[in-house]
């Protein structure tokens, strides 16, 4: 049996995460880690619009005065 020389090459690592993608070509422990990094970022959105609605919070108080 003929071995493909593309088997033979090291896995490109990915991008990133691309909303969307086929996840088929994908194994157990990198999805796994695809969720864990998309969890990630989930928490950082997360303080970021804590901190936008601080500053606007802030700033509707000082113009009340």
């Amino acid at each position: 049996m003929a071995i493909d020389p593309e088997e033979l090459l090291p896995k490109k690592k990915r991008a990133g995460i691309v909303l969307g993608e086929d996840l088929s070509e994908m194994s157990a422990p990198e999805l796994e880690l695809r969720i864990s990094e998309l969890e990630t970022e989930i928490a950082r959105c997360k303080e970021a619009i804590t901190q936008r609605n601080a500053t606007k919070s802030a700033a509707a108080t000082f113009f009340k005065r």
